[in-house]
């Protein structure tokens, strides 16, 4: 049997393991060297010690998501769930087929679940602040639009901030944004008007509801009015790029970031919003 290394190496070691255990440790004989009985029992016992940790390496080393059967915790923003949650899970049952997944909305007390490593994965806006200890990754980007009833006796004609600024307002709550000290608010106070939010909820449906019954208006990403006969959407008024744009990151733990399973997840998340064409990459 060759060991791959050289005689010189197995000299050194044999030198040292006789120093430390003794001179009978191994012990020469006329067919050469062989193992004492202590020897055979310590090389037994560090097989046997080894062998979690070949496993742990072999899990690393070999993973497939196609045949990962645990459970994948991910926690996503309520309004991105909202969203993207029906398409979301398909992606991620084709990328881990035999895998169980528990999909929720994040919520007041979730860091802690992240922090204390019961979470795999967050999907969450980038106004969200968060600690060290998690890795960012930026996911996409949603543009914004001004979301309507069709035919809207405003819009058609010109959605400049003259044309719009009394009309009433829908408004979502977004996590990490606090809603008493919104971004809508200050563009309307920069341009001399007052923002007359008639809704604010986390339901989109009740926003929809309100926008396709009335005249009111609702600042959101198109995906709102996708495939919807009664809704359109319209162009922004003038506004800063910031506004226009709300960025999506994804996050785990940092001590993750070499974890097979959570690199295989942040790539089947990435790939799905990569493949949406209602979806900005992320610059």
């Amino acid at each position: 049997m060759r060991l791959g290394i050289s005689q010189a190496s197995v000299s050194r070691g044999i030198v040292k393991l006789r120093e430390h255990f003794g001179p009978q440790f191994i012990v020469r004989q006329h067919h050469g060297l062989a193992p004492s009985e202590l020897a055979i029992k310590l090389a037994q016992a560090s097989a046997e010690i080894l062998l979690p940790i070949e496993k742990v390496l072999d899990a690393y080393l070999d993973f497939e998501p196609q045949q990962y059967t645990g459970k994948i915790t991910i926690l996503v923003n309520t309004f991105l769930l909202e969203f993207f949650g029906p398409e979301l899970v398909l992606q991620l049952r084709r990328s881990f087929p035999n895998a169980t997944f528990n999909l929720s909305q994040w919520q007041k007390d979730s860091l802690n679940d992240v922090l204390k490593g019961n979470v795999d994965y967050v999907i969450q806006l980038q106004s969200y602040q968060f600690p060290q200890q998690l890795h960012c990754r930026g996911l996409a980007q949603l543009e914004n639009v001004l979301i309507a009833r069709k035919n809207h006796p405003v819009l058609s004609k010109s959605s400049d901030w003259e044309s719009i600024h009394h009309l009433p307002i829908a408004r979502l709550y977004l996590d990490g944004i606090n809603p008493n000290k919104g971004i809508l608010e200050t563009l309307y106070e920069q341009r001399g008007y007052k923002a007359n939010f008639l809704l604010t909820t986390h339901s989109i449906r009740a926003a929809v509801a309100l926008i396709k019954n009335s005249d009111a208006i609702l600042f959101s990403n198109r995906y709102v009015c996708v495939n919807d006969p009664v809704l359109s959407e319209y162009a922004l008024p003038p506004t800063p790029e910031t506004f226009n744009l709300l960025d999506i990151n994804g996050l785990y733990l940092q001590d993750r970031r070499g974890n097979p399973l959570t690199q295989a997840l942040h790539q089947s998340i990435q790939t799905f919003f990569d493949s949406n064409s209602l979806i900005k990459g992320k610059q």
